[in-house]
């Protein structure tokens, strides 16, 4: 049972990091350059955090018998690196429409991880 608290725990900074991320880059648009390295400041954060998320994710398969939280943040890891990457490399047209849907999925995870029971099932339901 501990292993889902860490992993709300985990989504929950998730949550909170790529918040920070429109914001940043919000600052930076209206001008002030600092914006910009906070935003990669926050890219890595974001992105971190998202890394510890799957290895949450991991133990809550293992200990508790529960895929979908690993196969959900896995996904949404996936598409956070792309973006990620698209980001670093100028790729606008491709950085900002996956930031949007990044930040739109960790939102839709953090929900789902916080109303749904992380109990273990039986070894027939995995």
């Amino acid at each position: 049972m501990v292993s889902g608290w860490v992993l709300r725990g985990v989504v929950s900074a998730h949550l909170v990091a790529i918040f920070g991320q429109p914001v940043f880059a919000g600052v930076y648009l209206s001008g002030d350059f600092d914006g910009l390295r906070l935003h990669a400041a926050g890219a890595d954060v974001a992105t971190s955090v998202g890394y510890l998320q799957v290895i949450a994710a991991v133990v809550v398969w293992v200990r508790l018998r529960q895929v979908w939280p690993f196969v959900a943040s896995l996904a949404v890891v996936a598409g956070e690196t792309v973006q990620y990457f698209a980001g670093m490399d100028g790729a606008l047209w491709l950085h900002i429409p996956l930031g949007v849907l990044t930040v739109a999925a960790v939102v839709v995870l953090f929900i789902a991880i916080w109303r749904q029971p992380l109990v273990r099932r039986e070894a027939g339901h995995a």
